[in-house]
């Protein structure tokens, strides 16, 4: 199972390209370090949440954008020694000397795979997603996630990728589990679904959403603290 380093960071819409082109730079390092795949996916449809959301988990200015962004690598240890290199290797320190954000604001983690449906490629869109839920309600989180995977692969969906906190730090202003306002016994849920368009993205979700099988049971997970998002890959390596 996939294990998954994952980014959330706000970027001044202005830096857009200057922030496409530092992660295109760094395409060869993550892969001499052991990535499998890098996707950098652009703010498109990041709504307002009632109690959280993807702006205010990293603060984000009126005059910036969001950006949902993770790493693949075929194992723990593979990202353990990737993220050891990358903390280590003086092209990481010279890259991170011009970062076109607030490197302070950008929240990161390590996810382990827990459930994963179709294939790996690139994707024309996707709907990312954070959510918390009881620590140990693994199990039942599992099975629910199944259950909706099913749903959405069935309306179109290319891929369907949840993953479990695993290494997720403190952050210095904010970090994943204060983005979505995790208590000390919930873990919390970094999850993707990747779309063949956005088109294809809203007319599916159009129908998932009067599907009863969707509203049957009762998710462990709390949904009032679910942070998500429509999203443009600028970056999928």
């Amino acid at each position: 199972m996939t294990y998954v380093t994952g980014f959330v960071v706000a970027v001044p819409e202005a830096n857009r390209q200057a922030y496409v082109d530092t992660a295109n730079a760094g395409i060869p390092l993550f892969r001499e370090f052991g990535a499998q795949r890098q996707v950098e996916a652009w703010d498109d449809d990041v709504q307002e949440g009632k109690v959280t959301d993807f702006r205010r988990a990293v603060q984000a200015t009126p005059e910036e954008k969001i950006v949902f962004s993770w790493h693949e690598y075929l194992s723990k240890s593979a990202a353990d020694e990737a993220n050891s290199k990358i903390m280590s290797d003086p092209r990481m320190e010279e890259m991170g000397k011009n970062m076109p954000f607030d490197a302070r604001r950008m929240i990161w983690g390590g996810f382990e795979g827990i459930l994963e449906r179709g294939s790996r490629g690139r994707a024309n869109y996707i709907d990312g997603s954070l959510v918390p839920t009881a620590s140990d309600s693994r199990a039942a989180y599992l099975a629910y996630a199944e259950k909706v995977a099913d749903i959405l692969m069935e309306h179109g969906a290319t891929r369907v990728v949840d993953a479990w906190s695993d290494n997720v730090p403190d952050g210095m202003v904010t970090d994943f589990r204060r983005s979505v306002n995790a208590t000390p016994g919930e873990a919390v849920i970094f999850s993707w679904v990747e779309w063949p368009s956005k088109a294809a993205r809203d007319a599916a979700w159009e129908k998932i959403m009067t599907d009863p099988r969707m509203f049957e049971g009762n998710p462990p997970q709390d949904e009032s603290r679910r942070v998500s998002g429509g999203f443009v890959p600028v970056m999928d390596a």
